[in-house]
């Protein structure tokens, strides 16, 4: 299969992340079988879900793993002009969900296999499909951790997220929440003897929004991120049965998207403290009323490496040698965090990712299978 083959083949399957990618995952293991390549799965927890992981080319250490995830983000509430499930393509752009985030990249790495097995690589080339990035890179976590248990020791990892073929040597990293008020409901005339869960999640809200200021205030001018601070936001919330009732309860979902160097812990600290705080006023008044914390999800950021081996592949390879970091998450920050020198660099614009329409420019498509034919060219030296 070319590379456009190999992609039309893999947009048919629909694996948005609320549904299993194992369809997917077999068409990639017997493909790979078909060639004479074993590869082996990491289920997920329930077995619904499995990243795959296969090695082309000796049994040594120092090879490099391109990694990319296999799940995408949902079509429904989107107007698209095409069938999302089937590779169109139109003016040099190929349409399809996933066509850009990312599979785009996997297509490229898994039509290029015959062309690995065919060099004299003097280094592996590691293929590692993940499941549910979109939704705190789940599938990432388990495969590392199975890989690192097993002694895998690459020289570099390769995220192939879309970035026009830019080396990106860094993102910020994300902590999501979920916090839920319980408070005190009593009538609004005497708000006094109540606990409104409302208005004391109106508190917690607003301690995102002083933080992130204070951020802003000292955010440093060589900082290279779009915005150059680490962010926080409320994206979703609900509460309360009536205007006249003190609500008994608010839940809210929110996120931190800190730049490396900036520990998510942190944030999660002094967030609990303040909540803390309030919980001990509310208590004061009604025992029962309290807050709850969840941690939805943590993706770790990543940062640039002194002489990271993954750039200075890169860097060779693409020619680029341009400043670059994102202001989105990847599963790079979970290889770095693992000691494995990671970069992301893949073909599209991310500008496409999720949207309606999600296309994959052909020029980007054949710049990426340039790239890991340069690739190939340089573990057979």
């Amino acid at each position: 299969m070319t590379p456009k083959e190999m992609l039309a083949k893999l947009v048919s399957f629909n694996t948005e992340s609320q549904r299993s990618n194992l369809e997917l995952i077999h068409f990639c293991r017997d493909h790979l079988a078909s060639l004479g390549v074993e590869s082996r799965l990491v289920p997920s927890p329930d077995g619904e879900k499995a990243n795959l992981f296969a090695t082309v080319g000796p049994q040594r250490d120092g090879g490099i793993v391109l990694s990319g995830h296999t799940d995408v983000v949902p079509v429904a509430g989107q107007n698209w002009t095409s069938d999302p499930w089937t590779l169109t393509e139109r003016d040099g752009r190929l349409y399809g969900r996933g066509a850009c985030d990312m599979k785009g990249f996997d297509a490229i790495a898994l039509a290029l296999v015959p062309e690995m097995l065919a060099a004299p690589l003097k280094r592996p080339i590691h293929l590692a499909l993940s499941y549910d990035e979109e939704v705190g890179c789940r599938g990432a976590r388990v495969l590392i951790a199975a890989l690192r248990d097993e002694g895998l020791k690459p020289s570099a990892v390769i995220v192939g997220e879309p970035s026009m073929m830019k080396v990106v040597t860094g993102h910020k990293g994300v902590l999501r929440m979920r916090t839920t008020v319980r408070g005190y409901a009593v009538h609004s005339s005497r708000v006094d003897i109540g606990v409104p869960a409302v208005m004391i999640a109106g508190e917690l809200v607003h301690w995102h929004t002083a933080t992130m200021a204070e951020n802003k205030a000292r955010a440093s001018a060589d900082n290279l991120f779009e915005p150059p601070y680490s962010t926080l936001h409320v994206g979703e919330i609900e509460g309360g049965s009536a205007v006249n009732i003190t609500a008994e309860r608010c839940s809210f979902a929110h996120e931190v998207r800190g730049i490396p160097g900036e520990q998510l812990d942190d944030y999660l600290a002094r967030y609990r403290a303040r909540a803390a705080e309030l919980e001990a006023e509310m208590q004061a008044i009604a025992p029962q009323s309290g807050i709850t914390i969840e941690v939805t999800s943590e993706t770790a950021a990543m940062g640039p490496e002194a002489d990271g081996a993954a750039e200075a592949l890169c860097r060779r390879l693409t020619g680029d040698n341009g400043r670059h970091v994102v202001a989105y998450g990847t599963e790079g920050g979970l290889f770095q965090q693992a000691g494995w020198s990671t970069v992301v660099c893949g073909p599209g614009d991310i500008a496409q990712a999720h949207q309606p329409d999600e296309f994959l420019a052909v020029e980007q498509l054949e710049a990426g299978t340039r790239f890991v034919r340069s690739l190939i060219a340089e573990l057979s030296r």
